[in-house]
């Protein structure tokens, strides 16, 4: 833990120069690429300096830890880590961030989408919706395997969508990897990245989308070493 910090301590000292346009930031940080633990840790650019803003939370990735998504940044080259479909795996990288969700309505600054269980992510890579939110009810079913958005646990009672694999109007590369989310659980997931339902109310109420927030995730030399890639 204390290493995770000292590395993300460092790291602000650089922030304001490479990444120009962000004012939000979400930092995730794990020891090692196979590990589902980790630390998260919010940033706000103010007068041109980082601050933190509250304080960091322990949280649960991929339960196989993590691979190279598709995000803002640039995957090496001969990287051995890389996020696939069904691979367990929360996605490195940097990240928008979409809109908030929950299961009833928030009274929130940011994009805040209410969804029922007629709403549905879809990982099935033959679907030409394949990593897309849909409303089954005006969508034709093209897809066998999807993520329903409206559990009968609080698992999605609050999250947000995390912009991976989907960055323009291309749509998704199959396989790449989909229905990536923040959101509530307590045990590690297929891929996504989860806290106490508190904790994620405080980050929805945090955002605020003119300021364009990113989320940076990865091993901590990860992180450290990512801004200069934008």
């Amino acid at each position: 833990m204390k290493k995770i910090l000292l590395g993300l301590s460092l790291l602000v000292m650089t922030l304001d120069a490479q990444i120009p346009n962000t004012k939000q930031l979400i930092i995730v940080s794990t020891q090692n690429w196979s590990t589902s633990k980790g630390v998260l840790q919010r940033y706000e650019r103010e007068d041109k300096q980082w601050h933190k803003v509250g304080k960091s939370i322990a949280i649960k990735l991929g339960r196989n830890g993590l691979g190279w998504g598709i995000g803002l940044h640039k995957t090496p080259p001969h990287a051995k880590h890389i996020k696939k479909e069904g691979d367990g795996k929360s996605p490195a990288g940097i990240f928008a961030l979409k809109q908030a969700f929950g299961y009833h309505p928030f009274l929130v600054d940011y994009p805040y989408t209410v969804y029922k269980s007629i709403n549905h992510c879809v990982d099935d890579i033959h679907s030409k919706y394949y990593n897309k939110i849909v409303d089954s009810s005006k969508t034709p079913i093209d897809y066998k395997s999807k993520e329903h958005m409206r559990f009968p646990k609080d698992y999605y009672k609050y999250g947000i969508v995390v912009n991976h694999n989907h960055i323009d109007e291309k749509g998704a590369i199959k396989g790449a990897g989909s229905c990536i989310f923040i959101h509530i659980k307590k045990v590690p997931t297929a891929g996504c990245t989860v806290m106490k339902e508190s904790q994620i109310k405080e980050i929805i109420q945090w955002l605020d989308v003119k300021k364009q927030p990113l989320l940076l995730q990865g091993t901590v030399s990860v992180v450290n070493g990512l801004f200069g890639t934008i």
